[in-house]
């Protein structure tokens, strides 16, 4: 329980879409930083994560670029995403779902994340750290990012469902109960 930051060497946002409808591109964001708040009541629990749109990396440079400018993420004009919390329910077993609102070129929508627990260990020097694995899946036309090209066989180059995968690490802050 009590107040976490997340600790960004320590943990991973990630995503993957599809490429000519065949093939997985992947990526994450470099550079990120956020709370979680865990309250007694795991309900009444909270997340807050802000992601620097332009530490976009998908191993290659020019895609990168692409994904930087207004077609896509608009970084000059939106230079960060953000998730904040709504509520937090029991999942199916030992997961929760985390409902949230991601915000993105300045638009928000639900984003439902399911999450696992991962565990809590005391660091070689005091600290005490907890682990979380996220997983969800959107659609980037509900933020307005719909560039794409069809396809002369079909469908189009990119895939409009992306999926996040989330490993976060954090360490306690304050262990002040949340109720």
């Amino acid at each position: 329980m009590g107040r976490w930051n997340i600790d960004a060497s320590h943990s991973q946002v990630e995503f993957q879409v599809r490429h000519l409808m065949i093939a997985k591109v992947r990526g994450r964001f470099r550079v990120f930083s956020g709370t979680v708040d865990i309250a007694v009541l795991p309900e009444n629990s909270a997340v807050e994560v802000s992601v620097d749109a332009a530490s976009i990396d998908t191993g290659d440079p020019q895609r990168d670029a692409h994904l930087r400018s207004a077609e896509f993420l608009d970084v000059e004009h939106y230079p960060t995403l953000t998730y904040r919390s709504t509520g937090v329910r029991p999942g199916e077993g030992d997961s929760w779902m985390l409902d949230g609102e991601l915000t993105i070129r300045g638009v928000s929508h639900p984003v439902t994340l399911e999450v696992e627990f991962a565990g809590a260990v005391s660091d070689p020097w005091g600290k005490l750290r907890t682990a979380f694995n996220a997983t969800g899946e959107m659609d980037r036309d509900d933020w307005g990012i719909n560039w794409n090209q069809a396809l002369e066989s079909g469908g189009w180059l990119v895939g409009k469902r992306v999926k996040v995968n989330l490993e976060v690490e954090a360490v306690l802050q304050s262990d002040e109960p949340i109720v």
